[in-house]
């Protein structure tokens, strides 16, 4: 008897310890619905600046064309948005006409948070574990489900971080309903993010480059938007729309970055 079990506690601590199973993609995705339900709130708290530029490209890959606008952006308890332009040269665009659609993608589509209030309106399958750069993930793919007039969806794939259950990429275009016979199309785009606080991992940088196949002719666009300056800012100040800034050459503090960005892959 007692030999025996002198036995069974050798083998206990000569046996390797073997890794932690992974939780189901089910409960992977109520983890990250619900960390992205925290990160939205807790991002109506933060301001930050944001640098778009969009080029037309002729076949050789030359600029023909731009727009371009740079912003401080503000985000109230309430969600309400303030957008205080800073830079807005005149568009040279010839072949591209940007649309409300354009803004709203700008907005809320490329940098992509998919909530628990938001989850059941997507179409979301696991396809497996994939390094986002040195990062492990868990991958998704994601698509709405059914679309509503108005509405703007994200469709395309998520790399959720194997640890802090929180997207750090997507990679996929805007859709929604478009009017009968409305020619307009949208670009495939990547967005990274950056571990800001320590907690939550925040958009940072979003890129397209691809061809847009009109009815009549295909127009190539480049697109680059930063996302910088993520500073803490006090939720219950008052919002408002359309002030100027005094000196665009102000830049806010720029925050402590506790973890390296994603690079950018080309």
């Amino acid at each position: 008897m007692k030999q025996w079990m002198i036995f069974v506690a050798l083998a206990a601590v000569a046996a390797p310890l073997l890794p932690a199973a992974d939780p189901s993609p089910e409960e992977i995705i109520q983890k990250f619905a619900a960390k992205e339900s925290e990160f939205r709130k807790a991002r109506e708290a933060y301001t930050y600046r944001q640098l778009v530029k969009m080029e037309e490209l002729d076949g050789n890959g030359n600029p023909t064309g731009k727009w371009e606008i740079n912003s401080d952006i503000i985000f109230g308890a309430n969600n309400q948005r303030t957008e205080k332009v800073t830079f807005a040269p005149m568009i040279t665009l010839r072949n591209v006409i940007l649309t409300p659609q354009d803004e709203q993608d700008l907005r809320n589509v490329q940098p992509f948070v998919l909530t628990s209030e938001d989850v059941n309106k997507y179409d979301i399958r696991f396809m497996g574990k994939q390094n986002a750069d040195d990062i492990p993930c868990y991958l998704f793919s994601v698509k709405p489900k059914t679309m509503l007039k108005g509405e703007r969806y994200f469709e395309g794939q998520i790399w959720v971080d194997d640890r802090d259950f929180q997207i750090v990429k997507t990679y996929g275009k805007g859709v929604g309903l478009l009017k009968k016979n409305e020619d307009n199309q949208f670009p495939r785009f990547e967005t990274y993010r950056e571990q800001i606080d320590g907690k939550y991992w925040f958009p940072t940088y979003t890129h397209a480059d691809d061809v847009l196949h009109f009815k009549d002719n295909s127009q190539h666009i480049r697109m680059v938007v930063k996302y910088q300056d993520y500073k803490r800012f006090a939720a219950q100040s008052t919002i408002t729309f359309g002030d100027e800034v005094g000196d665009p050459n102000t830049k806010p503090a720029a925050p402590q970055q506790l973890a390296p960005p994603l690079a950018p892959r080309r």
